[in-house]
């Protein structure tokens, strides 16, 4: 790999200004993309999913842990599978209670669920030490309907056809529900290199419909709600 240019303080300073301006201009971008997810019209979740976790069975409504908000992330880890995904677990590995307490503060719970049988779950966390509430959603249709199982029949993942996925079987993605009164409703989704600048409680709150929850962000407006089975909508 070559190594970059050899240049005096002052070529160096003019090259980084300019760099300077385009980060800006992609803080701003960013800034108004997360922006714009917050205005995501929601879809109602209908469907009696079923996870099991240490506790035994629980509904989607109850991964919620009496938060308003959860994220879930999708980790590849399919039902024969003796492991889960190298880099998912490089992912989970750094993970630390300060992050899900950091998220809590902000009303949002934080966990993992894979398709693998709870016992290959318990025992692949009790091996790495991790401290993350890991649900297997085994026999549901979850990671199906929400695009982290491949059909082979007629693959699709990151909402596009993916033909080159027909022997695939296991995706990563997160996706955010919203909990409001006795209802659950889902937010938003996102897959394959979306999933790669999530690093800490920020990035994974503007995941979310609530966002950071600071004050330099706009109100919310949660009044546009989608049903499952709308035409309109496609998971």
């Amino acid at each position: 790999m070559s190594l970059p240019d050899v240049v005096s303080r002052e070529q160096w300073l003019a090259a980084r200004q300019r760099l300077l301006a385009a980060e800006k201009e992609l803080t701003r971008k960013r800034d108004a993309l997360n922006a714009d997810r917050r205005r995501l019209p929601m879809v109602e979740v209908i469907e009696d999913y079923v996870f099991e976790g240490e506790s035994g069975q629980l509904s989607l409504a109850e991964l919620f842990g009496g938060s308003r908000q959860l994220i879930v992330q999708h980790v590849m880890f399919g039902p024969d599978w003796n492991e889960p995904c190298p880099s998912c677990s490089v992912a989970i590995s750094e993970m630390t209670p300060s992050l899900f307490d950091n998220l809590r503060s902000r009303e949002t719970t934080f966990v993992l669920t894979s398709r693998a049988p709870y016992p290959k779950l318990a025992q692949a966390q009790a091996e790495r030490d991790w401290d993350v509430p890991w649900y297997s959603s085994s026999g549901g249709s979850f990671n199906d309907d929400y695009g982290a199982t491949i059909n082979r029949a007629a693959p699709q993942y990151n909402y596009r056809a993916e033909p080159e996925l027909a022997q695939a079987t296991e995706m990563p993605g997160f996706s955010c529900f919203l909990r409001n009164g006795n209802s659950v409703y889902h937010t938003y989704s996102t897959y394959a290199r979306g999933t790669e600048y999530i690093g800490n409680a920020y990035t994974l709150l503007d995941l979310t419909a609530l966002g950071r929850q600071e004050s330099w962000e706009e109100p919310q407006d949660r009044t546009q709600v989608i049903r499952v089975g709308d035409p309109s909508f496609s998971s």
